[in-house]
């Protein structure tokens, strides 16, 4: 009994975990990229556990948008997200 409470302890911290690449993207959890300023996000992708993305300076045309990058599984068990924010002064 005590180890699965400390089981379930142990899972529901990792799931907790917010701000965390690999949390995200292993155990379902959901993180927050903020793009410097005046950064236009082109492309992301995982490679491993790494996050990889792509950007490219502004335009005067371009808006600052918030993206939602997110894993679909086949049983809806661990499904993490990304959250990448552009900002422009």
């Amino acid at each position: 009994m005590k180890k699965i409470i400390v089981a379930i302890t142990a899972l529901s911290l990792t799931l907790g975990m917010a701000g965390c690449q690999s949390a995200a993207r292993n155990c379902g959890g959901n993180t927050t990229l903020e793009l410097e300023l005046n950064q236009k996000l082109e492309e992301i992708t995982w490679k491993n556990n790494s996050l990889w993305y792509l950007t490219r300076p502004m335009t005067d045309d371009d808006i600052a948008k918030t993206h939602t990058f997110q894993e679909s599984s086949n049983f809806g068990v661990f499904e993490g997200s990304v959250t990448v924010v552009e900002r422009k002064e």
